[in-house]
């Protein structure tokens, strides 16, 4: 069997359309597209084609809304820094959840310790959702950004954005929303959503690394985190990634094309991996909402194992060619148990045995097969072992 990758969570292969439509950029379509001249002009081009394409993935018109960033997580702190900055006058009250990614958490962190914010972190149910009352219960006179991510990275729960935003806007607070791991696998608009600002990152669904992007809603104002030219429409500076923003653009397009098909597969093949675990194993349990839940993410499954280490199952795992995670790539490395799997009340004697098989691209029921027979090879031995 060749290698089996599972981690798609982390990261995702870059279609070979994507980086065909790169290409030229590299040495033939080089130009600054912040120059006059024509070749510059042809750059700007390039950069507006590729900024419509990310705007129509993400429900919006006006592609003047979307600010292309160096990713995810700077995305994540414009957004957060850059309207707490910009508010900081009309309050200093931020709502977040506490199973957040880092990029998100480290950024309410920063706020609350350099710049005198004060922040909520909601707490959420074993399924790792929000419940909008309780944030409805948590907003106050100061309030003044409320950021809950539309699906989590580690156990898949994907929120009750649409209500939950619905809550901010029936008090005049600004929603942002990190939807990393959404874009590509469910259909994102921001309009019928009703968020202000939304986080995305093209390596997640099959363009390049080193580019991602924030919709930002038209008059919603950001104080910008990095300071030099007028790029971005004065909202981020610096010489655009127009290589890789055209990448981004290419692997929107093709998104938005195959979103539908592609969730159904995802769909079937999640659906198929938790039935042959169910079929397999005792003294499981699984992590997040429930396996067909409309809660979870199409390519997620997080299961825990009773008193074994997770560690020690990727190791096994990865000897027979299977690439699998713990949780979040951006933590790995720690040996504490998740913040995630705090949050939802996990007891640590499944904690520590929680993994995360998260599907994509060129895997299909032949591979699942084989993870589950090595899985279930590495499990009694494990057990043997204690």
């Amino acid at each position: 069997m060749n290698d089996i990758y599972m981690d798609h969570a982390a990261t995702t292969p870059v279609n070979q359309d994507v980086i065909k439509a790169m290409q030229p950029f590299y040495s033939d379509k080089f130009a600054n597209p912040a120059s006059s001249h024509l070749p510059g002009q042809k750059s700007a081009a390039a950069l507006e084609d590729a900024r419509e394409a990310v705007a129509k993935l993400v429900g919006t018109k006006k592609a003047e809304e979307i600010v292309f960033t160096a990713g995810g997580t700077e995305a994540d702190n414009l957004a957060l820094k850059g309207a707490a900055m910009a508010l900081s006058k009309q309050g200093k009250h931020i709502i977040t959840s506490a199973i957040e990614h880092h990029a998100v958490l480290k950024s309410c962190e920063y706020l609350e310790k350099h710049l005198g914010f004060e922040i909520t972190y909601l707490e959420v149910d074993q399924a790792g959702l929000v419940d909008p009352q309780k944030l409805r219960d948590n907003i106050r006179k100061d309030t003044i950004l409320i950021s809950i991510m539309f699906a989590n990275n580690e156990i898949g729960s994907v929120q009750p954005i649409k209500e939950l935003a619905a809550v901010a806007g029936e008090n005049n607070i600004l929603f942002h929303t990190d939807a990393v791991q959404a874009v590509g696998q469910l259909k994102i608009d921001v309009n019928e959503l009703g968020v202000d600002l939304l986080s995305l990152s093209a390596h997640k669904f099959n363009g390049p690394k080193g580019i991602g992007a924030l919709f930002v809603r038209k008059g919603v104002e950001l104080t910008p985190q990095m300071s030099g030219g007028s790029q971005e429409r004065k909202r981020r500076a610096g010489t655009a990634n127009l290589t890789a923003a055209v990448g981004m653009g290419k692997a929107a397009e093709i998104a938005a094309a195959n979103l539908t098909k592609k969730s159904k597969e995802l769909i079937l093949l999640r659906d198929y991996f938790f039935s042959q675990l169910k079929s397999n194993f005792d003294n499981l349990k699984i992590n997040g909402p429930a396996p067909k839940s409309e809660n979870r993410l199409p390519a997620n499954i997080n299961i825990a194992f009773k008193d074994l280490d997770a560690e020690s199952i990727l190791f096994n795992l990865s000897l027979n060619n299977i690439a699998a995670a713990t949780g979040s790539a951006c933590a790995s490395g720690s040996l504490s148990v998740s913040h995630v799997l705090k949050a939802i009340g996990l007891e640590d004697k499944y904690a520590k045995g929680s993994i995360r098989f998260s599907l994509g691209k060129g895997n299909n029921k032949e591979e699942i097969d084989y993870v589950i027979k090595k899985l279930k090879e590495i499990i009694a031995r494990l057990n043997s072992l204690k």
